[in-house]
């Protein structure tokens, strides 16, 4: 008895989606544009976005020049946007401002847009070229429209993306220092501070940069080091003048405000590079 109902039910599903089928093939073909407009704007109600796209896709051109045109454009970007492909739908949400500046869409549609960009943003370890692209254009629509209530939404999305920023310009930082490539490494670091001066990554920046200098004084020809072990002190004053409530050297390190294991190896470094500036002299 089970079986059957279930075999009852599957010849029902099958029928309906046939019916479904074959009605939307009669709107495709049909003459009609009212009707066709109507069908479109039922399929998106009812979240059937790629059948909705397909009928105003037509219909865009149909009606271009008419009332309907700007409804037809807004929804047929939406269509894009609720099928996750924001790279069109951010197309559309910016070329529908484009066309229509004054409609009560615009706001909208350009914020829209701007979160579309922001939506595309890849992982940090990837390249960032929508990122910016999406910090820009949330930065522009707080611009134009800075009274709008979104401004507060687009200030926290583009800190999420300078975030991502960050985070990408450490990690190939850390990569230079890995390949030891120390001076590429000490530039970049410093451009991680000078870019993003509250990172969070700061103090960890701070060390690597001691760590280059140091490491890079040592592989370094004789004619070179003390100069370079000098630079390598002034690293570890500019570290320890980041850190709040940090002891003088060689008193115990309480950790407030600061990481006691940076603060730990940033001391060794600083033991060693003395001894080794001594035996120069």
């Amino acid at each position: 008895m089970t079986k059957r109902i279930a075999g009852l039910a599957l010849v029902v599903i099958v029928l309906l989606t046939g019916v479904s089928c074959s009605h939307y093939q009669q709107v495709l073909k049909s003459d009609d544009l009212e009707y066709k407009y109507q069908e479109a704007t039922k399929y998106y109600d009812e979240g059937e976005y790629f059948k909705a796209l397909s009928l105003y896709e037509e219909l865009i051109s149909l009606y271009r020049g008419l009332g309907k045109a700007e409804e037809i454009y807004y929804y047929y970007a939406y269509c894009h946007y609720y099928l996750e492909d924001y790279i069109m739908a951010a197309f559309y949400f910016k070329n529908f401002v484009r066309t229509y500046p004054t409609s009560k869409y615009a706001e909208e549609s350009m914020f829209t847009a701007a979160y579309c960009y922001y939506l595309n943003s890849p992982a940090f370890s990837l390249d960032q070229s929508s990122t910016y692209k999406a910090i820009d254009e949330l930065q522009l629509f707080a611009n134009r429209y800075p009274k709008s209530d979104k401004v507060p939404d687009c200030n926290d999305l583009i800190d999420v993306l300078r975030d991502k920023l960050e985070s990408k310009a450490f990690k190939n930082a850390k990569l230079y220092f890995n390949l030891s490539e120390y001076k590429a490494s000490i530039v970049s670091f410093n451009n991680v501070i000078k870019d993003y001066p509250d990172s969070k990554y700061q103090e960890e920046a701070l060390l690597f940069i001691l760590k280059s200098n140091y490491l890079l004084a040592i592989n370094s020809v004789d004619s070179k080091k003390k100069k370079r072990l000098e630079a390598t002190i002034t690293a570890y004053q500019e570290f320890e003048s980041y850190r709040p409530n940090v002891p003088e050297l060689g008193e115990e390190t309480d950790g407030t405000g600061a990481d006691k294991n940076l603060a730990k190896e940033a001391e060794s470094i600083l033991k060693s590079t003395r001894k080794r500036l001594e035996n120069l002299i």
